[in-house]
């Protein structure tokens, strides 16, 4: 009982960090994303484990519009980046770390915690099936940002079309968290068919999957302004 109430309280807390950072994104307040100030105590052990499944994208206010995060926010990335993944962590695991990581160290200046000694392997984006590759770039949709180039991106920009088609395979499920992940990394690359309509279909994919899923909504932003900086 006891575990089902944790895991309810972080998915509240993954909710509501991904909610305040669509807030920052979307032009609305500057404050800090994850707490109001820093000298709070001891982070809250429920939103370090939020950051963790967000990743990267507790940050992406500063990689998107260049708002630096609060010293309480660099606090919560801090305790959640030393988190080290174990020796046979999985892919996803493993490549959120590194975006953290990478993240953190560049909104530190190069000047606090060591970033990661290397990237994750990618390779396996080569050769999986396009439903696979669509579910794991999905899982890793917070690496599809201004800053964060390396070689998963490289990977993902040659199997564009195979992307595309499990963007459309994942909205006509109704799989909006999938769907949402995946079209924002097709925002981020070249070679997108037109045929896909990607800004219709990621309209839609707001309209029937926001409501229940914050993390939806933070996709959705991202990738229209992912769109926006590649059409200036």
């Amino acid at each position: 009982m006891e575990r089902a109430s944790t895991g309810a309280r972080l998915a509240e807390a993954v909710q509501d960090c991904a909610l305040s950072v669509v807030s920052v994104l979307r032009g609305g307040h500057h404050c800090g994303v994850l707490e109001p100030a820093a000298g709070t105590g001891e982070p809250d052990p429920l939103v370090v484990g939020a950051v963790r499944v967000l990743g990267a994208d507790v940050l992406s206010p500063r990689a998107f519009r260049g708002i630096a995060p609060t010293a309480g926010d660099l606090d919560l990335v801090r305790a959640a980046a030393r988190h080290r993944s174990a020796e046979g962590t999985s892919m996803p695991l493993a490549w959120m770390h590194w975006g953290l990581r990478t993240a953190l160290h560049a909104a530190e200046g190069g000047r606090g915690i060591a970033a990661p000694l290397g990237e994750p392997e990618s390779a396996w984006v080569a050769t999986v099936s396009w439903p696979v590759l669509t579910h794991r770039l999905a899982q890793l949709a917070s690496l599809a940002a201004p800053g964060l180039r390396c070689g998963l991106t490289a990977q993902a920009s040659l199997r564009v079309r195979d992307l595309a088609r499990g963007f459309a395979r994942a909205v006509r499920r109704g799989d909006w968290l999938q769907a949402a992940g995946a079209g924002r990394w097709l925002a981020a690359l070249d070679g997108v068919p037109v045929s896909l309509e990607l800004a219709r279909g990621m309209e839609f994919v707001e309209r029937f999957g926001a409501a229940d899923e914050a993390r939806v909504r933070l996709h959705v932003q991202a990738a229209r302004l992912l769109s926006e900086a590649r059409a200036r």
